[in-house]
């Protein structure tokens, strides 16, 4: 998964009636094969996000 600072990512429900997350990515560390993104969320906090299969990240234009 290759994500760019600006990017945004949503985090689907991992459960049934789970809310998605969403934010943008303001910093990425780690390695190219195993990304760390600093992912700034919409309510306003941060987290390191370690990217999985319910993450999906849309590219800005």
């Amino acid at each position: 998964m290759q994500a760019t600072v600006g990017d945004r990512v949503v985090i689907h429900g991992r459960s049934v009636g789970a809310p998605e997350r969403s934010g943008e990515v303001i910093e990425i560390r780690g390695h190219e094969d195993t990304p760390l993104l600093v992912v700034r969320y919409d309510d306003g906090h941060e987290a390191i996000l370690s990217p999985g299969s319910d993450c999906e990240v849309r590219h800005a234009s």
